[in-house]
């Protein structure tokens, strides 16, 4: 991240939801002007954060001036893509970055975020998933420490495969 520059984290709640469709809509265009086929703008509107924040978490990411930098939903469970699996591992999903106010690298700095909180609940395992057709994205879960652990040929609900991603937090 650039000198001088931090984040802040918090839970957000339902006056948010209007800036999360926006946040989501923004990366969709990003993503639609790169040829990246994943997710597409208006899939997914208030309703969708308003359950996701009553079902799990969902977390904001502010600049220093209080801008919206960045978001992502922590899930406790994920089987319609993960299957029946013990209580070992949060899901992140939707992690998403403003680019015109988060500061360079604030990607993982969000990324770090999730897996602290997920380490904090005592869970040991951080998984996420992605378009399989997504090479940049699945290169950068990668190096971030992430290991393919599968792939979802076409999980209930979504309109592409998914390749499955962990990474251990801790010893259990």
């Amino acid at each position: 991240m650039a000198e001088g520059m931090s984040l802040s984290f918090s839970r957000a709640g339902e006056g948010d939801a209007a800036a999360l469709v926006a946040l989501r809509d923004q990366a969709a265009r990003w993503q639609a002007a790169r040829g990246i086929v994943q997710w597409r703008p208006g899939d997914m509107g208030l309703g969708h954060f308003l359950k996701r924040m009553e079902l799990g978490e969902v977390w904001l990411a502010r600049a220093d001036r209080g801008a919206l930098a960045g978001a992502w939903e922590l899930w406790w469970d994920d089987p319609l893509t993960w299957g029946a699996q013990p209580p070992s591992a949060g899901y992140i999903h939707r992690l998403m970055v403003d680019r015109s106010a988060a500061p360079p690298g604030s990607g993982r700095v969000l990324l770090a975020a999730a897996e602290r909180r997920i380490a904090e609940s005592g869970r040991t395992l951080a998984r996420l998933d992605c378009a399989a057709s997504n090479a940049r994205l699945r290169r950068y879960y990668t190096d971030a420490g992430y290991t393919e652990a599968g792939e979802q040929p076409l999980p209930r609900g979504s309109r592409y495969p998914v390749t499955l991603f962990e990474k251990r937090l801790r010893e259990g």
